[in-house]
Parts: structure tokens; C-alpha cells; sequence
């Protein structure tokens, strides 16, 4: 029997209700507590830039980035990143990391944050951002809070407290 081949394609409208189990599945009723759950609030997420990962018909993981900013400029937050607990280690999360930050890139994009697993998102090349350079609406682990430069330079200037942007839909920064 041959394993149905991984699909990563653009998020659809009607993946909501998949995804939302699949984020329930994962993360449990806690994620609505998290700082990163916070941040996200307010914001919708930026459709070219979010992506599911399918085996068949079953959608089996998600990736989201949406719009931010801080004082200096508009920036990236990309989460959550979701796989079906069923379905870890295949790479589907390495997959889905990779086309969205490519898609990400492509766009013009400059500077991603997320709260996340250092270990796990360094092989993307996320570092831990600066002490006193940006922080939170809310308590972070500060070796948890990453940002990766899309274009080189893109940090510069940017500091302060990451908010939702004054115009909904963001612009490449």
C-alpha cells in the first residue's frame, strides 16, 4: 500500500472548522490564555501567506501569518503552527514553515516574530529577539520569542510593544 503523497496548498475559507479542531486537538482550551494567542487578537490572518497541509482529504496541518507592528514598522507574526498530533514527525510542520516563510519572502515581507521552541525554529533561522527591542502584550519566556529577518536589515528601527496594525490588511515591511 503507497501512503497518500503530503499537499501543502492556501488555506481556504471553508478550512476554519478543521482548523480550529485540529488547533483544539493540539494546544487544548489553554491556548486562549497564552500571550501568543493574544497577540493574534484583533488581527485577521493574511490569506497569501496562510497554508494547510492535506494527506487525502484529511487536513492534518496549518500555518498562519498575520499582520503586526511595533513602533519603526510593520512586521510578521506567524502562528500557530499546527500539526495533527497523529501525524508529528513527517516533516509536515518543516513543510508548511518553509512554503510560508518562501510565500512570506516572495511578498516582500521583512522581519517574522513568533513564540515558540527555539531548538525547533532555529533550523529555520529564527533567533531569540534582543532583550528590550520588543516585547509582549503579555508574559513570555524571553528564549521563547523569536524573530527572523526575511530581508537583511528589516529589525532596524523597529522597537516597543508588537500591537495589531492601525491598517488591517499590513503592508510588506
Amino acid at each position: 500500500m503507497t501512503a497518500l503523497p503530503l499537499v501543502i496548498r492556501p488555506e481556504h475559507p471553508d478550512d476554519a472548522p478543521a482548523i480550529e479542531r485540529l488547533h483544539a486537538r493540539a494546544f487544548g482550551p489553554g491556548r486562549f490564555a497564552r500571550t501568543a494567542y493574544r497577540l493574534r487578537e484583533g488581527t485577521v490572518p493574511l490569506p497569501d501567506l496562510c497554508l494547510t497541509a492535506l494527506v487525502g482529504t484529511y487536513l492534518v496541518g496549518s500555518v498562519r501569518i498575520g499582520p503586526a507592528e511595533a513602533e519603526g514598522g510593520p512586521l510578521l507574526v506567524l502562528g500557530p503552527l499546527t500539526v495533527d498530533p497523529s501525524f508529528s514527525d513527517r516533516g509536515i510542520g518543516t513543510s508548511l514553515m518553509r512554503a510560508s516563510l518562501d510565500a512570506a519572502r516572495a511578498a516582500g515581507h521583512g522581519l517574522v516574530v513568533l513564540v515558540g521552541d527555539a531548538p525547533y525554529y532555529s533550523r529555520f533561522g529564527f533567533r531569540p529577539v534582543p532583550a528590550g527591542r520588543l516585547t509582549l502584550p503579555g508574559p513570555v519566556d524571553p528564549a521563547r520569542f523569536l524573530w527572523l529577518e526575511l530581508k537583511d536589515g528589516a529589525s532596524t528601527g523597529l522597537f516597543g510593544t508588537i500591537r495589531p496594525p492601525r491598517h488591517p490588511h499590513g503592508t510588506p515591511g
